[in-house]
């Protein structure tokens, strides 16, 4: 029971509700204030340019939400003037649709935030279509929109400014419990009763969700003004948090082996259970850091785990004693891995301990943080690039373009009352440029709608008191917008009442607005699903030769890296850095298409075992490699011996060649002459650590021509 009470007060203390605070306040204070002066319709007027804006008002550097919401501001006014006038004919109107639709599609070319500066603009569109103006009212009209526009986002980057470090703290926090989400599952493969392929899957689910929140906690830390260029003590916290965190995922991959081998071999030892045991303890611990990075608050490290794995290493060394022919080695560097985890775990712990802050150095260190986030290009040559049917953008565009024609003409033909942008705002929510992804918004949406709009009516008919119907006016807005990253079903069963509330108050009939609302959401999901699958459909095997072939230059790029490393080479630590950064993100986009792959109808599901495969064997590999990076960097493994580098040599030839079949380019690898180590000098513990080495270079050389057979597979018709 306590662990669900934390998670609600982690919701509440999370981004998520942050920004429904934040949304549902810059939308209704401007209707609340000119309400007390009788000016009502003009504070909805700007609350519609506030709800527009808000679209782009996503997690980021502040930098990037003032650049994008004065972008939005723009469209929104010009596009309001445009459709205000388009309206006024129905056949200007419907061409001005058609070609919005397709030009703010467009933006996706430019990533998200550009993409939500396409949908304010399509969403102002869509609201004014019905909008009953004369002309001389338009630019009046319009000019109110843009000051609601600008309202928001003059409030919104007030908010931030009162708090600069607030949001960086919330996306650390969440991806803190991602992590421990992601090592429970990790400790669930020492578990004889667990079903490995299924907790696989589970496995690369979660690491999707890992790598999103690493992404975004990154873009705050690293392209923040304040974070990157002010060296105080909350910043340099935060940072030394996210770094220490990176490195316990990274130990976390390395925790893998063959479990079905040491499932078989220590099953009767009791050992294994003793590990999960263990690791589900340290998901504990990660927890709650995770619930002190968003609370803000100093708590006290809940569990030494120092005497713990002294006592797992007694029983380790006991199974080395009593059944000689058992090794002991894989054991002992779990061990080794766990208590490299226990110490990140302690670290972050000192960081929030009082007074620590003042005695924290630099974090910086010989790290360039720049160099770990991406910079998105403007280039107008990238948008007409895109004019090809080769480009997925394009077609999405050219789909959105002529599914809001079609749902337009619907909605004049068939549609109940005067709310028929519904139907195209259903339309521009639901089609995304996959098809499993419309598919997945489109049931959201409907379950949503209609589990909304039966409680509205609920409210509405037996709460009839105003204040009370307000009062859940405020909570369905908020529950609305901090629900729509979090759980868009969710978000959209809050927001059908609050619409219905609304409405209510605007003097709108209840039952029609409803039945409305659900017939119009109804006729828009189905054109849009149908549109998905028949016109321009985008199948993510499609796209599968440039996923993998990202994914294997990326493991092949770490080991490369890794290997420099371990023949003596010196290597810069942002160099090694960059390398495990972008394995972990273009895994985590396999891991995702994958998913997606799955949503598909099965006629359109090509080569799925495969894929899933090579999904399971990517995660394999670089978590192999991980493993020795991980025991290279405690400067645990010796120079190697000349076997060791050819066994790596031979595994990176494999995996090039696998590469240059998906038009990857070849990477070179070349190094010195490695002298031979005498046995007879080398102390026994190196030896020990050479033949695991040896070990695990004879895994990553397998797992290479596994991949290359599977990918032989994939790209066989």
């Amino acid at each position: 029971m306590s662990i669900n009470i934390r998670e609600i007060k982690s919701f509440f203390y999370s981004q998520y509700f942050s920004d429904g605070i934040r949304i549902c306040i810059g939308i209704l204070l401007p209707s609340l204030l000119l309400m007390q002066f009788d000016k009502f319709d003009l504070g909805l007027t700007l609350s519609l340019g506030a709800l527009c804006i808000c679209v782009i008002d996503t997690p980021g550097p502040v930098s990037h939400k003032r650049n994008a919401m004065a972008a939005g501001n723009l469209c929104l006014f010009l596009v309001a003037v445009i459709t205000g006038f388009a309206r006024l004919n129905v056949f200007t109107l419907g061409f001005e649709i058609t070609f919005f639709a397709f030009l703010f599609s467009m933006f996706t070319v430019y990533g998200n935030r550009a993409a939500s500066v396409g949908t304010c603009s399509l969403l102002i569109m869509i609201f004014m279509m019905d909008k009953a103006l004369a002309a001389p009212e338009v630019l009046g009209y319009s000019a109110t929109i843009l000051a609601g526009g600008v309202w928001y986002m003059i409030f919104s980057l007030l908010f931030f400014g009162i708090r600069p470090y607030r949001a960086a703290q919330q996306a650390l926090g969440e991806n803190v419990t991602d992590i421990a989400r992601f090592l429970r599952i990790k400790a669930d493969f020492y578990l004889s009763d667990t079903d490995i392929d299924e907790n696989y899957r589970k496995l690369v689910s979660k690491q999707i969700q890992v790598s999103q929140h690493q992404d975004a906690v990154r873009e705050l830390l690293f392209k923040s003004r304040i974070m990157a260029r002010e060296s105080t003590a909350p910043s340099r916290i935060l940072v030394l948090t996210f770094v220490d965190l990176v490195d316990i995922y990274e130990q976390i991959m390395a925790t893998h082996y063959d479990y079905n081998h040491i499932r078989e071999k220590f099953k009767d030892t009791g050992v294994l259970t003793e590990i999960a045991r263990i690791i589900h303890n340290m998901a504990d611990e990660l927890d709650d850091i995770a619930y002190i990075v968003l609370s803000n608050t100093r708590r006290r490290h809940l569990t030494d785990f120092t005497i713990e794995l002294e006592k797992l290493k007694v029983k380790i060394d006991s199974i080395g004693k009593n059944n000689q022919e058992t090794s002991n080695l894989v054991l002992k560097k779990i061990l080794v891995n766990l208590r490299s985890l226990s110490e990140g775990i302690n670290n972050i712990y000192k960081y929030y301990s009082s007074k620590a802050a003042e005695s924290l150095n630099d974090p910086k260190g010989d790290v360039e943080y720049t160099a770990f986030v991406s910079h998105q290009d403007f280039a107008p040559h990238i948008f007409f690039d895109n004019f090809t049917l080769a480009s997925g953008a394009f077609k999405h565009a050219l789909r959105v373009a002529l599914v809001c024609l079609v749902g337009f003409i619907t909605a004049k033909l068939v549609s109940l009352g005067h709310h028929s942008y519904w139907v195209l705002l259903t339309i521009i929510v639901i089609l995304k440029p996959g098809f499993s992804l419309s598919k997945q918004r489109n049931y959201q949406r409907l379950i949503g709608t209609i589990g909304g709009g039966v409680i509205g009516i609920a409210i509405l008919t037996f709460i009839p008191n105003a204040t009370a119907q307000f009062i859940f006016l405020i909570i369905f807005m908020m529950g609305a917008y901090s629900f729509q990253r979090l759980n868009y079903v969710v978000s959209v069963i809050f927001m059908t009442p609050y619409v219905l509330i609304l409405f209510k108050f605007l003097g709108v009939g209840l039952l029609n607005v409803a039945q409305e609302r659900i017939l119009d959401t109804i006729i828009g999901s189905t054109i849009a699903l149908v549109a998905s699958y028949l016109i321009f459909p985008t199948w993510e095997f499609e796209q599968i030769q440039e996923t993998l072939r990202d994914v294997i230059v990326a493991n092949i790029n770490y080991l490369v890296t890794i290997a420099e490393s371990i023949s003596g080479k010196i290597t810069s630590i942002t160099t090694y850095k960059l390398a495990r950064k972008e394995v972990y993100v273009k895994s985590a986009n396999l891991s995702a298409m994958f998913e997606r792959m799955t949503s598909e109808p099965k006629s359109k599901q090509r080569k799925i075992k495969e894929v899933h495969k090579f999904v399971v064997l990517n995660h394999i590999l670089s978590s192999y490699i991980a493993t020795i990076a991980s025991a290279q960097s405690k400067k645990e493994i010796p120079v190697a011996h000349p076997e060791a580098m050819k066994l790596i040599k031979k595994s990176i030839t494999v995996l090039n060649d696998t590469g240059q079949k998906l038009q990857a380019p070849n990477i070179e690898f070349n190094i010195g002459k490695i002298p031979p180590v005498n046995p007879e000098v080398q102390k026994p513990v190196a030896q020990a650590e050479d033949a695991l080495l040896k070990e695990q270079l004879g895994f990553i050389n397998k797992i290479s021509y596994d991949i290359a057979k599977i990918t032989d597979n994939i790209l066989t018709d």
